[in-house]
């Protein structure tokens, strides 16, 4: 479902990706699919059958990016447990109480709701106009609107991947959506979710999202 949300024009360009930037697209792909809806027994089952993420060891000096590190490798390894053990039923359900709710969800994945605590609001308009300019807006089959966290996971990992004729993003680029779009808000969305009682295959999901994002603004940082 990685281009189910946001378009680039263009037929595909395929193109090499150095390793890391590789995996660091996939796993926005992952969390843009996650937060679009609960998982298929197709998905849970890839997830459970996925290899852990390595912790290199390192001097001193990297001892803070090694803890971060760590910390991605158990979230990691909690969220692949946790997809043995879920089933596609379960978790399409947990999704929807969580997610959609009746009249209300339990926790709100947009991005206008937690800056501003309505919807619809002047975050959405600066997403908008951000993929705007980037060359990227939603498909018009798709409901979701575009500060939604599975559409703005998406527009990550079209700037590291890059998509049709569109090329990858340089660094700053990335940095900039990151900041604005992403990490301005996704930490405490991703608290909410953790400590919500009708949490429990997403409960895995947050905490990985969260540990995720946090080695990716730490290492923006550092640009």
């Amino acid at each position: 479902m990685s281009d189910a949300l946001i378009a680039a024009p263009g037929a595909a360009a395929p193109r090499w990706l150095e390793p890391e930037e590789a995996a660091r697209a996939g796993f926005y792909a992952l969390l843009s699919r996650l937060y679009a809806g609960g998982p298929d027994a197709a998905l849970l089952a890839a997830i459970a059958a996925a290899a852990p993420l390595p912790v290199e060891a390192g001097d001193a000096a990297a001892a803070g990016a090694k803890d971060a590190a760590g910390d991605l490798a158990s979230a990691w390894d909690a969220l692949r447990a946790a997809s043995a053990r879920a089933t596609p039923e379960a978790v399409a359900q947990e999704y929807d109480e969580l997610f959609i709710g009746v009249g209300k969800s339990e926790v709100n994945l947009h991005a206008s709701h937690w800056l501003t605590g309505f919807m619809m609001e002047r975050p959405l308009a600066e997403v908008r106009g951000a993929l705007a300019g980037l060359g990227l807006e939603r498909r018009p089959e798709t409901s979701m609107v575009e500060d939604h966290l599975s559409a703005l996971c998406e527009t990550m990992r079209i700037l590291i991947a890059g998509h049709g004729k569109r090329l990858p993003a340089d660094i700053g680029e990335q940095k900039a959506f990151f900041d604005h779009h992403v990490a301005a808000w996704v930490f405490p969305c991703c608290d909410a979710i953790s400590v919500c009682p009708l949490a429990s295959f997403y409960r895995d999901v947050a905490q990985f999202t969260k540990h995720f994002l946090a080695l990716e603004r730490d290492s923006f940082a550092m640009e």
